[in-house]
């Protein structure tokens, strides 16, 4: 039987039936470790850089290994390309009988009877009826209900949560549309694979249902393969903490009317009593002050008004409570509903009571909604106890997983033991393909002006680039400011976070000759433009999160407690990770050249600005301006040479 090696090799089945594939030495290490792992069940945390093929490295292996594997990503959209363009290149070049399936959390799904209340019930616009027909016309075409392929509606909008399901209002085997449940397709799809692809969250969620004694959604697995893990233990401590929302409640009450008013329709008591909810959860946001804001719980749970509004949503979660137990005898859909009014109104209570000492307790506000959280400041026990419930493979991949060349903050906070892990660097010609440039005179990143050295310094490079740039900036403020400043002082076609989604904005990015796109958080991972459209990254400082964010106050505080230097710890090895990701968004293939550039001066004046240095790929460095024009200069050159090549 051919080894992964040899599968990935020159003359390997990839190489044959993949055009333009080539053959790294890195990625066939980074497979026959995977496959070792599988082999023998032990736990692998392996960093492979970008461009070493992690994708195709685990594909192999978990395909050839004839075991249950169980396959984890960031995102439902990496998720998506993996199960849709990668999986089937490996399948069908092996030309192995392995079952795939796809697996996302219930809320991906429509549920047929959540949709046939919606049609049914009271709509607040004509635009939302509008919205319910068009998933209807959706439906009687869709063979799996992933919402996802609706092309009319985003995914974002409200109006999914309608005619989707969730833990609190299935009625599981009950449904008169049971048979009928794409979820439960999806899943029985899942139970009978052999490789299933889910994403973080589900996976999450899982582990916490099964930490309550119920769930077990995803299928009994001989391995479990975590793609994109630098991303794991920050999702992991929101499913193992506990949360409610506004929406929840407004949901409880919409959800409560159009099953009475279906089912039973005699007096209007429980339909006021539901208005007077939706009233009251409305002005507890209100309460909350219209900022958008993360803080901790004790900062607002002491004001007379929030201290009134939920004393009264208790009162009246209580009182519905009591309103729909008679009528549970008389409606499946209400006896579900009654259900969750217990649910909900028993977190509500514990997330607006006194703060337990193990768990971080904050909350956040949105533009309508809010949310209550009580986060583990350590989710290391529970993570460790799942993986121990199992006799399985664990493989941790991304290619941001080390601080320099140590694992122990990802291991430590997953509480990872006896542990194999492991390095590889990009495959990139780094030194030949990019060149790093940290700017001379700016103020220090606390300046009120700093923003604007920024844009100062980035104006000549951009001027060089001819645009085709990415700025990532570790604050909105930032960003924005940045947006006025180069709308008035550049003349590139911007683009900006927030204008439009982040796909859309990509699209248009790739499509626009000498582009320059400014984003946030969300930009600096899991984005991938190849090519001369993005030449150049500039970031504006070193991403270290907001000291203000309470649950990291939170756990900085606790650490300071145990005498453990939260700086040193926590914080930057957090911050050298990020920093990693943005400055990936740079080189992605092996004929990309570009430059990159960070502004903020802490990289060279402070001495923890080595480890930052030393966790980046081998670039060229420099302080000098007059080497990022040659560098493009030298660039330029090269495209029309190739151009002239190319025409004769």
């Amino acid at each position: 039987m051919l080894s992964a090696t040899d599968i990935l090799g020159s003359n390997g089945q990839l190489a044959q039936q993949l055009e333009g594939f080539a053959p790294r030495r890195v990625q066939q290490e980074l497979a026959e470790a995977v496959t070792d792992a599988l082999t023998h069940k032990s736990v692998l945390v392996a960093e492979a850089g970008t461009g070493t093929g992690k994708t195709f490295a685990y594909l192999v292996p978990a395909m050839l290994s004839g075991q249950k594997v169980i396959i984890s990503t960031g995102t439902k959209n990496l998720q998506d390309q993996l199960f849709k363009r990668d999986v089937p290149v490996v399948r069908d070049a092996l030309a192995v009988p392995v079952s795939v399936a796809l697996l996302k959390g219930r809320g991906n799904y429509l549920c047929v009877h959540r949709l046939a209340l919606a049609e049914a019930g009271r709509y607040t616009s004509h635009e939302q009826a509008d919205k319910v027909r068009r998933i209807r016309s959706w439906a009687g075409r869709t063979h799996n209900g992933d919402i996802a392929e609706c092309s009319d509606i985003n995914e974002s909008d409200m109006v999914w949560a309608q005619v989707t399901s969730n833990s609190e209002n299935c009625l599981g085997q009950e449904c008169p549309s049971f048979d009928d449940c794409h979820l439960i397709n999806a899943r029985r799809a899942a139970q009978a694979a052999d490789i299933v692809v889910v994403n973080h969250h589900l996976l999450l969620s899982d582990m916490a249902l099964k930490e309550e004694g119920f769930g077990e959604l995803l299928p009994a697995a001989d391995a479990f393969i975590i793609d994109e893990a630098h991303q794991l233990a920050d999702v992991a401590s929101n499913f193992f903490g506990q949360a409610i929302s506004g929406n929840q409640l407004l949901e409880l009450a919409r959800d409560i009317d159009t099953e009475f008013r279906r089912d039973i329709n005699e007096g209007d008591e429980i339909v006021r009593a539901t208005d007077q909810l939706q009233k009251q959860v409305r002005d507890l946001r209100l309460a909350f002050g219209q900022a958008q804001r993360r803080a901790a719980w004790l900062e607002v749970s002491h004001q007379s008004d929030i201290q009134a509004l939920v004393t009264a949503v208790e009162e009246q979660l209580e009182a519905i409570r009591r309103l729909l137990h008679p009528l549970a005898e008389r409606s499946k859909g209400l006896e579900s509903c009654e259900r969750r009014c217990a649910d909900l109104l028993a977190a509500f209570v514990a997330l607006t009571g006194e703060s337990p000492e193990d768990h971080i307790h904050w909350f956040e506000t949105y533009k309508r909604s809010f949310s209550l959280h009580l986060t583990p400041l350590s989710i290391a026990d529970y993570f460790q106890k799942q993986m121990l419930g199992v006799s399985a493979a664990w493989i941790f991949t991304s290619a941001t997983l080390a601080v320099g060349k140590s694992f122990s903050h990802f291991t430590d906070r997953l509480g990872l033991q006896e542990v194999i892990s492991a390095q590889w660097e990009s495959p990139f010609d780094y030194a030949e393909q990019a060149l790093f440039y940290v700017p001379k005179g700016l103020p220090e990143p606390s300046a009120p002006a700093y923003t604007q050295g920024v844009i100062k310094a980035a104006l000549p490079v951009l001027a060089a680039s001819q645009g085709r740039a990415f700025l990532l900036f570790t604050s909105y403020r930032a960003l924005t400011e940045a947006a006025t400043l180069l709308s008035e002082q550049a003349d590139y076609p911007l683009f900006v976070q927030g204008d439009a989604p982040r796909d859309i904005l990509l699209h248009r990015f790739r499509n626009t000759p000498h582009a320059v796109l400014l984003g946030t958080s969300s930009f600096w991972e899991g984005v991938d433009v190849r090519g001369e459209a993005l030449s150049c990254v500039i970031i504006d400082k070193l991403p270290f999160a907001s000291p203000g964010d309470p649950v990291l106050k939170a756990r900085i505080d606790a650490m300071r407690k145990m005498g453990i230097n939260a700086f040193m710890e926590y914080q930057l090895p957090d911050a050298v990770i990020a920093l990693k990701q943005g400055a990936g968004r740079l080189i992605r293939d092996v004929h990309d050249r570009g430059v990159l550039m960070i502004c903020d001066p802490r990289l060279l004046n402070k001495p923890y600005g080595r480890l930052f240095l030393d966790s980046l790929p081998p670039m060229a460095r420099t302080r000098d301006p007059q080497q990022v024009e040659e560098f493009f200069a030298l660039q330029a050159g090269a495209a029309k040479r190739s151009s002239r090549s190319t025409m004769a």
